[in-house]
């Protein structure tokens, strides 16, 4: 007579996601792209047209920089942030 075997379970890896939801439109569409070598970062909304550039450290990773962009879009909203959609005149 055996035993009984018992089930393994696997727990997947939590992972970062690549896409994150927009401060200013609420959608999942802020993409972020670090340039190691210029030492900067752009985070940008490819629904709404939210950019900002950032520079940035060593360490620093996409998470990061999307913290620094919705702390730029919370602390004042219109400063040295351009957006692209058209304005109704």
């Amino acid at each position: 007579m055996g035993r009984k075997r018992k089930r393994i379970v696997h727990i997947p890896k939590k992972r970062l996601p690549k896409l994150f939801s927009c401060p200013k439109c609420g959608k999942e569409t802020v993409g972020v792209k670090i340039s190691r070598e210029t030492k900067r970062a752009m985070a940008g909304c490819s629904s709404c047209g939210l950019n900002a550039d950032f520079p940035i450290k060593p360490a620093q990773t996409e998470v990061d920089i999307y913290c620094m962009l919705t702390d730029k879009v919370f602390s004042s909203p219109k400063k040295n942030l351009v957006s692209n959609t058209p304005k109704n005149t």
